[in-house]
């Protein structure tokens, strides 16, 4: 590891520092939608968990730096094993998928042995080998219509869950007690108040929040949704119940419209990676994900499974 602290220099020479490097190491950045707009400045492609980890199949370069959780660089990984996969901040790990253990989903499975396994693809790379099938946020419920099986577990997140029996109610759900910090603070309260300051603002919420939040919205989306959903609505305004750094991008990319979020929805882990920590990944193409084969090889059927029924929005 450098022993040099790239965050101690003037933030566009550690930029240009970057772009200089991603061209001599022919690497690929990918940044989640949540990630800081430094970050996405220097990213080659932002978006979803799923749709950059596919994108890292395709891409020529055999570099790819990932600035997201640690879920997000372990999927890439599954999905594009024969590249070499850069943990942009290896400490970027997301406390939901750590509510669940290998250990405890194998317990899960032995409580309930008649159950198909339903996976939110933020779990670890271990978890996704005891799963039937993963899903995102966007398919989550064709995924669990999908199954001949009454009875389904879902894990690790209680309000996906939730909005998924919703919508499934012919299907018994076992539901993990997970949650995603940053959705689980956004608040009904939170909601009235600034519907009540902008009454014709359409209310959009991610299906990770609470189900009393989701009960208020007229759009529940994945991230990707709400992009594409403010981009082509001939609607005006926005409440968007999501992470902070989501709806500033939806700001930013329709100025003729106004996007109203939710202070205080702020993903202290994406925002653990730093330009800094970016640079030094490519400089020392350290820290790399390392997975045994057999768990690449595992954990990608249920993510195979799941592209064979569809990505969803």
């Amino acid at each position: 590891m450098s022993t040099m602290s790239y965050d101690d220099l003037p933030e566009l020479n550690v930029v240009e520092k970057i772009l200089e490097l991603k061209k001599e190491r022919n690497a690929v950045i990918l940044a989640h939608n949540y990630q800081s707009p430094e970050i996405k400045f220097v990213a080659d492609y932002v978006g979803d968990t799923l749709s950059l980890s596919m994108l890292a199949v395709e891409v020529e370069q055999p570099v790819v730096v990932v600035c997201g959780p640690d879920f997000m660089v372990e999927t890439t990984k599954i999905l594009a094993s024969d590249k070499t996969v850069l943990y942009a901040n290896g400490a970027a790990k997301c406390p939901m998928a750590a509510m669940i253990t290998l250990e405890e989903l194998r317990d899960l499975k032995k409580a309930h042995p008649k159950a198909k396994v339903v996976g939110y693809l933020n779990t670890s790379a271990e978890c996704k080998c005891e799963m039937d099938i993963c899903c995102t946020s966007s398919n989550a419920v064709r995924i669990t219509k999908s199954l001949k099986a009454e009875e389904i577990i879902f894990v690790p997140d209680r309000n996906l869950g939730s909005y998924i029996k919703k919508h499934v109610p012919d299907k018994e759900m076992i539901i993990w007690p997970g949650f995603c910090a940053v959705h689980q603070i956004i608040l009904k309260q939170d909601i009235l108040e600034l519907a009540r300051a902008h009454p014709r603002a359409k209310i959009v919420v991610h299906p990770e929040c609470t189900p009393d939040v989701v009960d208020m919205a007229d759009a529940v989306l994945s991230t990707d949704g709400m992009v594409k959903y403010g981009a082509n609505s001939e609607e005006r305004e926005f409440i968007v119940a999501t992470e902070l750094e989501l709806v500033n991008a939806m700001i930013e990319d329709n100025p003729d419209k106004a996007f109203y979020a939710v202070e205080k929805a702020y993903c202290r882990t994406q925002k653990k990676v730093k330009l800094g920590n970016v640079l030094e990944a490519l400089e020392t193409l350290q820290p790399e994900v390392r997975l045994p084969r057999d768990v690449i090889r595992r954990a990608k059927r249920p993510v195979e499974r799941m592209l064979a029924v569809g990505r969803g929005d």
